[in-house]
């Protein structure tokens, strides 16, 4: 075997697929109602039922509106800000980390279809 093989099969050796994605989880509770045609997962909540339902609701709103996702959190954020006071922020994407501090009861983190959006108020 040439060198540049040997190089070319170490490498691929070395390369490692991530396992089972760990976003797969279990649909929707009950009490969150994904409409017809949308696929809502819920990862994490601290808030009350009928405002994640409205979270919901607004992101699906978002994203029919908009399709860059800068735009989608930014409609996502102005409409809580509005509707609950200030201080919300709202990441949206399929692929990012976080670790936030945010105030009792305002916290969602769901995914609706492929994106995730992660809404919380703090400040």
């Amino acid at each position: 075997m040439s060198e540049e093989a040997t190089k070319r099969s170490l490498t691929s050796a070395l390369m490692v697929k991530p396992k089972a994605d760990d976003r797969k989880s279990s649909p929707a509770p009950p009490s969150t109602v994904a409409p017809p045609g949308k696929r809502v997962i819920i990862k994490s909540a601290d808030m009350k039922d009928d405002m994640q339902k409205e979270a919901v609701d607004i992101a699906i709103a978002a994203f029919e509106k908009h399709s860059v996702e800068k735009d989608v959190a930014e409609h996502i954020k102005k409409e809580f800000d509005k509707k609950h006071g200030p201080t919300w922020h709202c990441i949206v994407g399929r692929n990012f980390g976080s670790y936030v501090t945010h105030e009792t009861n305002h916290f969602v983190y769901f995914y609706l279809e492929q994106k995730a959006v992660l809404l919380f108020k703090s400040g």
